[in-house]
């Protein structure tokens, strides 16, 4: 329920509150006073079109704050946006500036417009010009027509036909595609197989040319081992040549007999012996690697033949052996996805299959569904018009077979004649406005569900009736808010009469800039507002006592 309504700098409205509850209310004015814009910004709450021309003259921005009563269901969609819900209470915000920029706010949270229309659209909905055009469509129609049959189906036949519909484009695809995904199978295990078969390992290409850049220079690695050798262990050719050794030898022993003259030198002497004892472990092995420099010529061949092959898969698939490996790894994993392809295409193919029996099963039975709620739709909704002065009135929806769609396997087209013995038309044909909107309303007061609370916007739906027809509009609404929340904009002071509250809409002008505003009127005073609804001047005791008469005629 729409607890309250502001609007500021929004057309001619300068600044106006509704503070709204319950039952029938009513807003009344004079032609071009402002009703028809809070109906507008209602509108924009529930996703209307954002237009700077809305944005009052002088003003930065156009602002509608809405405030609601939310069912607990509506109030988690909202936490799942971002918005918060305290006390069951929802406040939604909707500003256009003078540049057309448009922001909607749910629950103190930014969200796109179409997620606010959504959210509010669960609760409220606005039967206005634009819905009687929406009326004569064959898919407002067709809602109508299921809001009554209600088949337990159509939830599951949707889904199933969403299903098929993104199976079937899945299918599409993959089949179209079949033959460069074999392609492309082929060439990536050919790579495989030449990568398979020379089997490389990590590293290894590095590993190999460093131990052929060690075979290639083995007389370099000999002879400078050699020397090295020789200034740690002396040359066999001239014992007296100075070796590391021996002269690490004749520093131990001086600083040994240093220690035992003076012990300051104790620490001195240690690191000597550690010296010595380093000298002859670096001798001994630079001797072993020396040694173990031999040459193999065929151990070199092999390193050149091997490199030669990792080569081979460096042109290809990467410049070092880890990028092949990886581009293997990658490769692999690439071919089980075009195998799992073709699977995938037999898999589609027995869903889509199986999809289609349900579908077929389900939309018989829908289809069966929405021809027995036609005909006692069509009764319910003849009795509403008969008493809304259209005794003569034929409404028939007619269901015929069609394609399969997203609801079902038919169409819907409401037929309408005013008139007896003229055989009935489709109804966006044949209806005029005063007539579109008593259909309008009939359907609405048979398909208002009453155990779900929803607020309903009538945006002149007396249009092109008169005072009689009014009072039959005015009872209907009455009906219909005694379990909704119903707003309605007339000319009409047969259908404002019925209201629970009733507010006037008027307009002034400083002669520059004229700016309407917003009252809600007493109950002395609603009936000065009927007289002048009612062509006489709200003064005039005769037409105060036909107002007064009117609202007692309500009331019972």
């Amino acid at each position: 329920m729409l607890t309250a309504l502001r609007l500021t700098a929004f057309g001619v409205v300068d600044a106006a509150e509704l503070e709204l509850g319950p039952g029938l209310t009513a807003l009344t004015g004079e032609t071009g006073a402002g009703k028809t814009m809070l109906v507008s910004g209602l509108g924009h709450l529930l996703g209307s079109r954002g237009d700077a021309g809305i944005v009052r003259r002088g003003a930065d921005k156009a602002v509608v704050e809405g405030r609601w009563e939310v069912p607990e269901s509506l109030a988690e969609r909202v936490r799942e946006l971002g918005g918060d819900v305290e006390d069951g209470e929802l406040v939604t915000l909707r500003q256009v500036t003078a540049q057309g920029r448009s922001r909607a706010v749910l629950g103190g949270a930014g969200v796109p417009i179409s997620a606010l229309a959504d959210v509010i659209g669960e609760i409220a909905t606005i039967h206005g010009q634009s819905g009687q055009i929406r009326l004569s469509s064959p898919d407002r129609q067709r809602e109508l027509l299921d809001a009554h049959a209600r088949p337990p189906e159509l939830e599951r036949y949707r889904a199933n036909f969403a299903e098929r519909k993104a199976s079937a484009a899945e299918l599409e695809s993959l089949e179209q595609e079949s033959m460069a995904r074999a392609r492309e199978a082929d060439m990536l295990r050919f790579g495989l197989d030449e990568i398979a078969a020379v089997d490389p390992q990590p590293g290894e290409d590095d590993a190999l040319a460093a131990e052929q850049a060690k075979l290639m220079d083995l007389d370099d690695l000999r002879s400078l081992g050699a020397r090295a050798h020789e200034a740690l262990s002396g040359s066999e050719a001239d014992f007296d040549a100075p070796s590391a050794v021996g002269l690490s030898g004749e520093a131990r022993k001086a600083l040994a007999e240093l220690a035992e003259r003076d012990e300051d030198a104790a620490t001195l002497s240690a690191r000597a012996v550690e010296l010595a004892m380093l000298a002859g472990e670096l001798a001994a092995d630079v001797a072993g690697y020396v040694d173990d420099l031999v040459a193999d010529p065929l151990r070199l061949e092999a390193v050149g033949e091997r490199r030669g092959a990792l080569a081979g898969l460096t042109r290809k698939y990467g410049t070092t052996v880890d990028e092949v490996l990886a581009w293997a790894a990658t490769s692999a994993a690439r071919v089980g996805e075009l195998v799992g392809s073709d699977e995938r295409i037999g898999e589609l193919r027995a869903r889509i299959a199986e999809l289609d029996e349900l579908l077929a099963a389900d939309a018989a039975a829908i289809s069966q569904a929405r021809h027995r709620a036609a005909d006692d739709l069509a009764g319910l909704v003849k009795e509403e018009l008969t008493a809304l002065a259209m005794p003569h009135a034929e409404l028939r929806f007619d269901v015929t077979d069609a394609a399969i769609g997203p609801h079902g396997a038919d169409r819907i087209e409401l037929l309408f004649t005013a008139n007896p013995g003229s055989e009935p038309a489709p109804l966006g044909k044949v209806a005029s406005g005063g007539e579109l909107s008593r259909v309008r309303l009939a359907l609405e007061v048979v398909l208002a569900d009453a155990g779900a609370q929803h607020t309903y916007v009538f945006d002149e739906v007396d249009a092109g009736v008169g005072g009689a027809v009014g009072l039959e509009i005015g009872r209907r609404l009455q009906r219909l808010a005694s379990h909704s929340q119903v707003i309605v904009v007339t000319h009409l002071a047969q259908v404002a009469a019925f209201a629970d509250a009733h507010f006037v809409v008027a307009k002034e002008s400083d002669g520059q800039v004229t700016t309407s505003g917003v009252r809600l009127l007493g109950d002395d005073q609603r009936a000065a507002e009927l007289a002048r609804m009612m062509g006489g001047a709200s003064s005039s005791t005769k037409g105060i006592e036909h107002a007064q008469e009117l609202l007692a005629k309500a009331a019972r």
